[in-house]
């Protein structure tokens, strides 16, 4: 869970950097594109039911890597923010977390027996 939330706090600043630092259009659009956007995934796995909603992160982790220079950044700080911000997404985004209990099962769980209700039933 801790991963998660230092996950949301950096697409936050992946957000908020364009602002704080001043650069360029090709990189402020790229951050306010791809930071709420690891923001949402970032908080869904939170939850333990949700939790591998977390590797959802890494294409857009592996894309701040890349932007900046399929974007042409302009400013080195950019390219060092979103370079940053990508790396450590991809190392907190592997992190599972501790579940502690199962979840669901899908379509099949719907037909399997489960004694346990059925002897609740019963009396």
């Amino acid at each position: 869970m801790w991963a998660q939330i230092i996950n949301t706090i950096i697409g936050l600043w992946v957000m908020i950097a364009p602002g704080v630092l001043g650069y360029g259009s090709a990189a402020s659009d790229n951050g306010h594109i791809v930071g709420p956007i690891i923001v949402t995934f970032s908080i869904t796995a939170i939850w333990e039911a949700t939790r591998g909603m977390r590797k959802a992160n890494y294409p857009f982790a592996i894309w701040l890597l890349i932007a900046p220079w399929i974007l042409n950044y302009n400013s080195d700080v950019a390219i060092i923010s979103d370079m940053l911000s990508g790396i450590l997404v991809i190392i907190f985004s592997s992190f599972e977390g501790k579940i502690t209990q199962s979840f669901g099962g899908g379509w099949a769980s719907l037909w399997k027996d489960h004694p346990e209700h059925l002897q609740k039933a019963n009396k």
